[in-house]
């Protein structure tokens, strides 16, 4: 208690604790204030919402593949005629789809080649 008309004095803490740090007064127990206690983290189970994904994701990849199939089945049956193809030493005659295949197969394999020459310079560096 403070006398009348004197100033009010915040009660000092004790040196390096903080009494709000922990929630708790040091002084409503008497005790000396201690770090509270971690709670451990919840174990990891799948849940439904994750399931539920993998559910989904598997039937868009079906759904993708299904879809993918018959593009390919329909590009195959409207490019059937054959045509010439002149290669750099002789001239063949092929379906127009063995010929978009290579073309596309070769494209591929420069696309890669090319990623590889570069991911080569990005590791020397």
């Amino acid at each position: 208690m403070t006398a009348p008309g004197s100033p009010a004095e915040p009660r000092p803490s004790a040196p390096g604790t903080d009494p709000f740090a922990t929630g708790t007064s040091p002084y409503a127990t008497g005790g000396t204030p201690t770090a509270p206690t971690p709670t451990p983290a919840p174990a990891r189970t799948p849940s439904r919402t994750r399931s539920a994904g993998r559910t989904l994701g598997r039937g868009l990849a079906l759904a993708l593949l299904i879809t993918v199939t018959v593009v390919l089945v329909l590009f195959i049956v409207f490019n059937g005629e054959t045509v010439p193809i002149s290669l750099v030493f002789t001239d063949v005659r092929a379906p127009l789809v063995v010929a978009l295949l290579i073309a596309a197969g070769l494209g591929a394999l420069i696309g890669l080649l090319a990623a590889a020459v570069l991911a080569a310079r990005r590791r020397s560096r």
